[in-house]
């Protein structure tokens, strides 16, 4: 599946975040893979960042993740840089973002 994340860098911690997240630690990038997250991309427009997930099954990999304490000593490290995450509608949290359109789903229907 694919999802994608909507989140903020804090005011003024723009080149912070970029050089500090060029590389996250290696037991993180590990416990992507026991979670089943294939790929994690990171696209920036201003202080905005769009994360695109594509992973096995999105809540049951952030279960994973979320308990492991490879993930918070890197929310503990990056967290400074970032003041939060926003769902579909703008409201706070770590909630997917919807999806408008698709191309591929579009030539499917059409099909």
């Amino acid at each position: 599946m694919r999802i994608a994340l909507h989140s903020v860098i804090a005011d003024g911690a723009v080149d912070q975040y970029r050089s500090h997240h060029a590389r996250i630690p290696d037991d993180l990038r590990d416990l992507f893979a026991e979670a089943g997250i294939h790929d994690w991309i990171i696209w920036r427009s201003g202080r905005n960042l769009f994360h695109l997930v594509e992973c096995d099954d999105f809540d049951g990999a952030m279960r994973i993740v979320d308990a492991a304490p490879a993930n918070a000593a890197w929310q503990a490290d990056i967290g400074r840089f970032v003041e939060g995450f926003h769902g579909p509608d703008g409201e706070d949290g770590f909630l997917p973002i919807e999806q408008v359109w698709s191309l591929e789903t579009q030539r499917s229907s059409d099909s």
